[in-house]
Order: structure tokens, then sequence, then C-alpha cells
């Protein structure tokens, strides 16, 4: 082994000489990921690369190997060396590195495997709500197209009377081991069977050999009441068929809620804005608001009510979700200025114009009043 030719270790994993365990570990798994064969089938530099990494992380992720290391460097790992034996152990030990590092991506956990039963893919349906619908309930259908089981085959994938066989290739284990022409080999998926563990050779009419077919399927979804803007309603083993006789995925339902004209919602509470009369206002009186049941309520204002003053009524909000009580409803009032005055109309309001007060209006007046003690204070001075 020639010990010039080769990178310093830590270098090649990029990381500083007094780095803890974590950091090796995350960035020998970022580049392991980035070089491995498998995303780099046609690239020889690539598995060199990788095969680099792999070395470097093998030593310094055992503390005896890497104190050795650290004091003698490559020379520590020749034969006769401090580290002697590192190859063999290297060997041997790759697979529990993979294992941890590429268990997921490699396809060892939940997916390949003898028979190839793989679970179905998660769907989701989009659907839109008015406040009504939210506020009450629903129970909705929906049409999803989505892979089912194919019947003539009961998703086998085998034309019915036969079988799959195993993949000849990989002996049904879904994967290959290739040598890299070093001290370890690298696994791959069996090209053969795409990592099933099985081939079909008399594949289905029905299906051709897929185990599945697309088709459209009508749902009921129920909509509990009280169901806020973004929530995710998870109908299990409603998605896609799974392969070869696999588990069904999921379908998820994401449901939004539509602007309403007239409310706007804050969690179980709603809020309007309501325009009343400048005669309502001074004088007093009463008006009536739609509420989300379908109902009206009555609000009754006082004498002199101002625009932004606010009235609550209790439990006319929206339910709570999975219990019996309900949010409150609070309604903002706006006093409208009259427009479009007649002469009768106008001559009255001069009229009651010049009759007034300063404790008709006291916010009007008390501003004013402090304008021009402010401006004759900066006037006088």
């Amino acid at each position: 082994m020639n010990t010039m030719a080769k990178r310093d270790f830590y270098e090649v994993l990029g990381v500083p000489r007094e780095c803890d365990a974590a950091t090796l570990k995350t960035s020998f798994r970022k580049l392991a990921m980035q070089f491995h064969p498998d995303r780099n089938p046609d690239d020889s530099q690539a598995e060199v690369k990788f095969r680099e990494v792999s070395e470097a992380y093998e030593c310094l992720k055992d503390p005896q190997r890497r104190a050795a290391y650290d004091r003698f460097g490559h020379a520590a790992f020749e034969r006769g060396g401090p580290g002697g034996g590192f190859a063999h152990d290297f060997a041997s030990s790759m697979s529990d590195i993979f294992d941890d590092i590429f268990g997921d991506f490699m396809g060892r956990r939940g997916s390949g495997g003898k028979g190839g039963r793989e679970r179905g893919a998660d769907l989701r349906y989009n659907m839109d709500l008015s406040l009504e619908e939210a506020y009450a309930g629903k129970t909705a259908q929906v049409t999803v197209p989505t892979k089912i089981s194919c019947t003539t085959c009961s998703g086998t994938g085998s034309k019915p009377g036969s079988a799959p066989r195993t993949c000849p290739t990989c002996d049904g284990r879904g994967r290959v081991r290739a040598s890299t022409g070093g001290f370890f080999s690298i696994e791959r998926t069996c090209p053969a069977c795409q990592g099933r563990g099985e081939v079909i050779s008399d594949p289905c009419d029905a299906c051709g050999g897929a185990g599945r077919l697309t088709q459209e399927r009508s749902l009921s979804v129920n909509v509990p009441a009280g169901i806020e803007d973004g929530t995710r309603i998870r109908l299990a083993g409603e998605g896609e068929a799974g392969v070869r006789g696999g588990p069904a995925g999921d379908l998820y339902i994401f449901l939004t809620l539509q602007p309403h004209e007239f409310l706007q919602r804050d969690g179980a509470d709603l809020f309007c804005r309501v325009p009343i009369s400048l005669t309502t206002a001074s004088l007093g009186g009463q008006f009536e608001v739609p509420t989300i049941d379908g109902g009206r309520a009555k609000v009754k204002v006082a004498e002199g009510t101002q625009t932004g003053e606010q009235f609550r009524l209790k439990s006319k909000g929206m339910p709570v979700l999975r219990s019996n009580r309900h949010g409150d409803m609070y309604i903002q009032v706006t006093v409208e200025t009259p427009r479009k005055l007649t002469k009768k109309q106008r001559d009255l309001l001069q009229e009651f114009e010049g009759v007034s007060t300063a404790e008709n209006n006291p916010d009007s007046s008390g501003f004013f009043a402090r304008v021009r003690e402010i401006l004759g204070g900066k006037t006088g001075g």
C-alpha cells in the first residue's frame, strides 16, 4: 500500500482533526450519499471517492484506530504497524456501516426483499368547504383516481394458475453484490427484478404483470363540525394498492375553508362589522344580524354608541371540535355618516349644530381645544 499517495483522512471527510464523533458521522453521511455508486452508475470517479470516504470514516470512527492514525498517520495500518489487521476488520464491518447510514436509501428497511411486497403510495385530495359546512359538518362523497389491486391475479401480477418465481440473478434477495476491485464490495438493486426478489415469467393479461389497475373510486368522507382551515383527515388504507399484495397507502383529505362574505373566523369565534345609522348610534335602538346557524339575532345599541364599539353574542360562534361548546360572535359597529342630504335634512342638521355643546361631542371638542392650546403656546414663544 502506497501511503504517500493517500490523502489525509480528515481532509477526505472535510472535518478538523479535533472534531467529535457526531461531526464525523454527519460529514461521512453527506459525502457517501453524494458519491454512492447507486446514485452515480456511470461515474467511475464517484465510486473511487465513495471508497475513499468510507475507508476514512471506518478508521476515524473507532477511537483506538483514530488515536493510532493521529499518532502514526497511514503508516499505522501497514503490515506490522500498530494498526495491523485494519483491512480485514474494515471489510468485515462495512455492512454494519451501510445498514446504519444507507438503510433507508438502499431500500433495506420496509420495501424490497423476498416477494417484493411494497406499500402503496399515499394520495392527497383537496376539499373546499364553506364556513356554513364547517359549522354543521358534512358527509362528502369524493372521487379519487387510484391504483387498486388486480382482481384477476389477486395482485400477484402472474396469470391465474401460475406464480412468480424467485429471481435467479439475486436469488430472491433483491440486491446483488459487485466487487469494486478493492477490499470491499458494494450492494446494488438487482437489475433483473428491480429489488423485488421475484420475476414474473407468465404475466397476468388484465394488469400486464403490474398486479394493479388504475380506477376511480368513490369514497365517503365524514367532516366533523367545527373543523378548521388546513386540517388534514387521514383515511387509512384508502390510498394506492400495494405492489404484489403489499399493504395499501393512505388517503389524506386536505380541507380549505373558503372566505365568507360577512363573517371572519378566529378559532371558534366569529367576527363581523355592521354599519349603523347616525340616528341609531345617537338615540339608541337595535338591529338584526344573521348568525352562522342560519338564524338571526337582535343586537341592542345604547344611546351614544361610537364607531368601533363591540357587542358579543355568547355561543353564537363555531363549534369547538370534539366538544359540546361553541365560540362567541363579536359584532363591531361603524357609525355611517349621512350622504346626499336634502335641503330640509341639511337645515335640521345645521339647527342641531347650533344648539350643540361640547358635552354632545366631548372627543372632538377636547381634541381641538388641545390643538389650539399647543399651537397657541408655540405662537406665544
